[in-house]
């Protein structure tokens, strides 16, 4: 399978982005690494570069929900390193409020930067895979995107909803050219943003970003991670009642 070797990753700055950085650094891609927390992005690059000297780090600030931003940095880091193998499509926020209950502001918030922000970073990287007739595009969905959830949990379900939605989308428009989209819904891993959860069988992160860079590896079409036991739970999500849902979620 082709090697991608240079990979932008948005939200790098911490969870599955920095640990995606991470892995990726120990297989020996160059990176471009972008996030709200420019701090944190240079203490990683720093980090990976002392572990591999022989790899190109670049970081550059970034809020997604400035999208003019998302298209001109996007393509600083490609005129940067030359070209752009692979984004991943990861900056996203966890919150919401049961609809109804006087959370349209948060909810709005949510609905602006895992939908409407991603849509601009698929934008901006079809954009780049397009000129060169090549690459991979990597949409971090989750698990919940099977589903509608109920409570706080409704509008953030949506949204990834939407995301697989749109990544299936674009493959379909893909599929006679060299582009790669590749659709990846997690269950439930312990990162800064869910480690208070208290979310039943929580993978690691490390365990749970290795599931992740493998299937991006493999460069499937849609995977369910960690494989077990999400693959599994994935499938009767699809098919359990409502009511007996709205018990677990």
């Amino acid at each position: 399978m082709r090697v991608r070797r240079n990979i932008l990753i948005t939200g790098a700055s911490s969870g599955l982005g920095a640990e995606m950085a991470r892995q990726f650094a120990a297989k020996g891609r160059n990176l471009a690494l972008c996030a709200r927390r420019a701090d944190r992005l240079d203490q990683l690059r720093a980090a990976l570069l002392d572990a591999y000297p022989e790899i190109t780090v670049s970081v550059r600030p970034l809020d997604v929900d400035d999208h003019d931003a998302v298209f001109r940095v996007f393509h600083q880091f490609s005129d940067e390193l030359g070209t752009i193998d692979r984004v991943v499509v990861n900056a996203g926020i966890g919150d919401g409020k049961p609809i109804g209950t006087g959370g349209f502001a948060v909810n709005t918030r949510v609905a602006q930067t895992n939908f409407m922000s991603a849509l601009a970073q698929c934008e901006a990287a079809m954009e780049i895979f397009r000129a060169q007739n090549s690459g991979h595009l990597v949409v971090i969905s989750s698990l919940t995107a099977l589903r509608g959830f109920r409570g706080g949990a409704a509008v953030y379900a949506a949204t990834k909803a939407g995301i697989s939605s749109l990544a299936e989308g674009i493959r379909g428009d893909m599929l006679r050219r060299p582009i790669s989209v590749t659709t990846i819904q997690p269950g439930f891993i312990r990162t800064e943003m869910n480690e208070k959860a208290g979310y039943p069988m929580m993978a690691g992160v490390e365990q749970g970003v290795r599931s992740i860079v493998h299937a991006i590896e493999r460069e499937k079409a849609v995977a369910n991670v960690p494989r077990w036991p999400w693959s599994v739970i994935g499938v009767a999500m699809k098919v359990t009642p409502l009511r007996l849902l709205a018990k677990f979620t």
